[in-house]
């Protein structure tokens, strides 16, 4: 996976109204953590963090973090935005190591026709659109692609038979269910008899509202008559 460079500024005062006052400038607060490494306040330029995760790798970007003299191979973790805008207002960056293993979510692309479904009037439900791996950083695949080729009606393709790309692992339950061929709904066809009652039931209906509306029935003419 490629890395991609990233500057960023230490960020000495702390607090809602300097976060504030950085955001309105443009900037990003956020905060640096790892594995044997004190956590450390930062700020990056917020249009340049928006394009480091906007390669195909996304929110697994492999990033470069400079700061000062110092580089520091780290991912994007915890994006907090804000509740209407939905522009970014804080990041949690995680220092990795490029030969130590992570966890992390990958999305999952269906690729191929599922002719044996689609031409049948059946539909294809994707189950799960991403899958929690483990994997190096430098391993970790933008996506993992589900070949649907195969898929008839009825049947299901569980993670066991996915061929997860080399330096891939999980601990999800191979057994879980990632996309189905799901069968077309049949309405039930009532039968004859079931038809010629429903009709008769319903022009009883229809007569008997007719007696009970002001006016009808063959009792309303006769006294309109006699007058």
């Amino acid at each position: 996976m490629a890395e991609v460079a990233l500057a960023a500024e230490p960020r000495a005062e702390l607090g809602s109204a300097t976060s504030g006052r950085m955001r309105a400038a443009g900037r990003i607060p956020a905060i640096v953590y790892g594995k044997g490494t004190e956590p450390f306040a930062i700020s990056v330029e917020g249009r340049a963090f928006r394009s480091a995760l906007s390669g195909p790798a996304g929110l697994n970007a492999l990033l470069d973090l400079h700061l000062g003299g110092d580089t520091h191979l780290a991912l994007a973790r915890d994006i907090q935005r804000h509740p209407v805008k939905g522009t970014v207002t804080h990041v949690d960056f995680l220092i990795v190591k490029r030969d130590q293993a992570i966890v992390v979510d990958v999305p999952l692309a269906l690729v191929g026709e599922a002719l044996g479904v689609t031409s049948m009037g059946g539909m294809i439900v994707q189950d799960h659109s991403v899958l929690t791996i483990i994997a190096t950083p430098v391993t970790i695949p933008d996506v993992i692609e589900v070949d649907i080729s195969a898929l008839e009606l009825g049947q299901t393709l569980r993670l066991a038979d996915i061929t997860l790309p080399d330096g891939v692992t999980t601990e999800v339950d191979p057994e879980t269910v990632i996309v189905t061929g799901l069968e077309p709904r049949v309405m039930e066809v009532e039968s004859e008899e079931d038809l010629e009652a429903a009709a008769a039931a319903a022009a009883a209906e229809g007569e008997a509202a007719g007696e009970a509306a002001p006016g009808g029935g063959d009792d309303a003419g006769s006294d309109d008559n006699a007058e």
